[in-house]
């Protein structure tokens, strides 16, 4: 791994590090860069958002240091409440694109909460809400093939349909296998939705979906649990066309034995058919390293490439010589393998580190610039969040020419 710090752009908003999230890639269009839609999610003090941010790329340096652009979208109409667990797609009909957003988990409403279900978590009710990514204006629709809700399910989208695999409902251990197809045209008015349930679906939660190629809808899952603290071993092939969704079972990789024997899993796409899985270090003594890392690559083979016939690797990553990936610090999106070396060894080092190479952070840095009576000694700071680690939480407060810095243990 070649983990290296970026900054946000002066007019971005404070983006908290949040935990399962929805999340969609918006694909470059009219001249406007790859971004990601994010809705949702757990905060650090344990809250539920219902903020949407659109997170981008602004620029790239000469010093190799990435410029994130981060803008929260306001909502209007009937937009979805906080909750985490749940999907984001983009959909496009008729020359316009939108985001649905679907399932998740929430907070007991405050009129049911008792004292021993003040903190209790419910399934959020089965509605499918459209966003206008353009105007913010947001719809909520009701199905009567959605009878409950439904959380870290599985949701692949092409075109103006969206298929969602998977979940399971938080009163009972039941993954049943249920496909669902969504279809959203987007008229000139409201978006006409249509829902239909279809036959042999996937009876998982929490799975990775990798795709395999930008110009094909064929993706691999894999990961993802089969009941509780039982995962599922076996990955899938599932292609979308316009005929429907194919989906087919593939071999898995040669677990070893630190995958197997562990009762978590997680990881996220790394694109183009790979995957990166971690799971949690255990032994007596603890080991140093919190997480074992791996990635699992997924291949079309030379001759078997029409076929569909899938090779697969499975490499682990060192960490020893990596920094710490803080919560919404350290990130790199849209980034594939050769660009990065390019981008590394354009200098001539080979990639090598150079300080010289890093802007004056005491001056303009994310981390550093503060109010006029801060008091904060950024060397001795407290941590406010339970996710700092390293660096203070920075808020940007619009106030004044420019704006400026603002530690969040002086916030009020």
């Amino acid at each position: 791994f070649k983990l290296r710090p970026i900054s946000f752009s002066n007019n971005s908003c404070y983006l908290p590090p949040l935990r399962c999230p929805a999340i969609a890639r918006l694909e470059p269009r009219n001249g406007s860069p790859e971004s990601y839609v994010i809705h949702g999610g757990r905060t650090p003090n344990n809250d539920l958002s219902s903020a949407l941010y659109v997170l981008g790329m602004e620029s790239r340096g000469c010093n190799r240091k990435l410029t994130l652009s981060c803008q929260e979208k306001e909502l209007a109409g009937e937009p979805p409440s906080a909750r985490y667990g749940h999907t984001a797609s983009v959909v496009h009909s008729r020359g316009k694109r939108a985001c649905v957003l679907f399932g998740g988990r929430s907070y007991q409403p405050p009129g049911q909460r008792t004292t021993e279900t003040w903190n209790s978590m419910v399934d959020c009710p089965p509605q499918v809400f459209v966003v206008d990514l353009d105007y913010g204006c947001c719809s909520a629709h009701y199905f009567p093939e959605l009878t409950d809700g439904q959380s870290f399910h599985l949701a692949l989208s092409r075109g103006d349909c969206v298929y969602l695999l998977g979940a399971t409902p938080l009163a009972s251990d039941s993954r049943p296998s249920r496909l669902l197809r969504l279809r959203v045209e987007l008229l000139l008015g409201s978006p006409k939705l249509s829902c239909e349930v279809l036959d042999n679906g996937l009876s998982i939660t929490s799975p990775i979906a990798t795709r395999l190629s930008p110009a094909r809808h064929e993706y691999v899952v894999l990961g993802g649990y089969q009941a509780d603290q039982q995962k599922q071993l076996q990955c899938h092939l599932v292609a979308l066309d316009e005929n429907g969704i194919r989906i087919e079972p593939q071999a898995a990789p040669p677990w070893n034995g630190e995958i197997s024997s562990s009762r978590l899993w997680f990881g996220g796409s790394l694109g183009k058919g790979n995957a990166l899985l971690a799971v949690p270090a255990e032994g007596n003594p603890a080991p140093a390293d919190a997480f074992y890392l791996y990635q699992v690559s997924f291949e079309q083979e030379g001759a078997d490439e029409e076929s569909g016939n899938q090779g697969y690797s499975q490499e682990s990553t060192d960490l020893e010589d990596s920094t710490p990936l803080e919560d919404s610090e350290e990130l790199y999106f849209g980034r594939d393998p050769h660009e990065m070396l390019e981008m590394l060894d354009s200098d001539g080092e080979g990639g090598v580190y150079n300080e010289d190479d890093e802007e004056d952070e005491t001056q303009t840095g994310y981390w550093i610039r503060c109010c006029a009576g801060c008091q904060v000694d950024p060397n001795t700071w407290e941590p406010f969040y339970s996710t700092e680690l390293t660096r203070p939480a920075m808020i940007f407060c619009s106030r004044g020419e420019g704006g400026h810095w603002v530690h969040a243990q002086c916030m009020e």
